[in-house]
């Protein structure tokens, strides 16, 4: 599944989305509110255990006057927990080349897997940013780890109460 031109337009709305959106007197700066992983969950589409095997800098739409890039991140998806229905099988995903557009920068080529939650655009591409819970796999928990198997995306009724975990906002 290569770069399609056609595509490209719903990459392009995102980030302008995303500009419009962002409050204004942030300047240069992403910043997410924290939340508990099980919330970043059952608020994705996708979750995914991958290693990332490289990048590639790419254009966010076929629109030559468009300058705004993308990282176009090659995976190799070792395990699906949500997002069967969206996608069999994730091969790229995509993020803002800026940090100040909440651009995530991944360690490529390396033995590191991340755990990846994430966005389904309507062209089928896989859209990440900051905001989304991004962890080196060697970072999770055990709990966090059988949380995923089992618990989380099941439980997206329950209320994560705050402060008992204050990296995470909460909860397990």
């Amino acid at each position: 599944m290569g770069w399609s031109p056609l595509a490209a337009p719903s990459l392009a709305l995102v980030l302008r989305l995303l500009a419009l959106l962002w409050p204004s007197g942030l300047g240069e700066a992403c910043s997410c509110a924290p939340a508990h992983p099980q919330l970043h969950v059952c608020r994705s589409a996708l979750v995914i255990r991958a290693k990332i095997s490289s990048e590639k800098v790419v254009p966010a739409s076929a629109d030559p006057t468009d300058t705004q890039k993308m990282i176009r991140y090659e995976i190799k998806q070792i395990k699906m927990f949500k997002g069967f229905e969206k996608v069999k099988d994730v091969q790229y995903v995509y993020t803002p080349f800026d940090s100040s557009l909440c651009g995530v920068k991944l360690e490529a080529n390396s033995q590191r897997q991340y755990l990846l939650t994430g966005q389904v655009l309507s062209d089928g591409k896989v859209f990440i940013h900051l905001c989304n819970y991004i962890e080196p796999w060697e970072d999770l928990s055990l709990v966090q780890r059988e949380s995923l198997n089992h618990h989380y995306h099941r439980n997206c009724g329950c209320h994560v109460r705050r402060g008992l975990f204050p990296r995470w906002g909460g909860g397990l």
